[in-house]
């Protein structure tokens, strides 16, 4: 299983599973569709929206983790 990093795009975290989208809308990410989806890191991303992204890559990890 690859690991999801801060330094991972939200389309990249996208098309490893598609089901990480419901973890990014709780977060309050909603764009993504968005042109920022494929161009900004999830840090960036994050910075952008306030959040704890420490804590949002640590949940889509485990989310990962569960699906295998």
């Amino acid at each position: 299983m690859q690991e999801v990093t801060k330094d991972m795009s939200i389309g990249e975290v996208l098309r490893m599973n598609r089901g990480t989208a419901r973890i990014f809308m709780e977060f309050g990410m909603h764009c993504l569709t968005c042109p920022h989806a494929t161009a900004e890191s999830i840090a960036e991303a994050g910075g952008v929206h306030g959040i704890n992204v420490d804590e949002l890559v640590h949940q889509l990890n485990e989310y990962l983790a569960e699906q295998q």
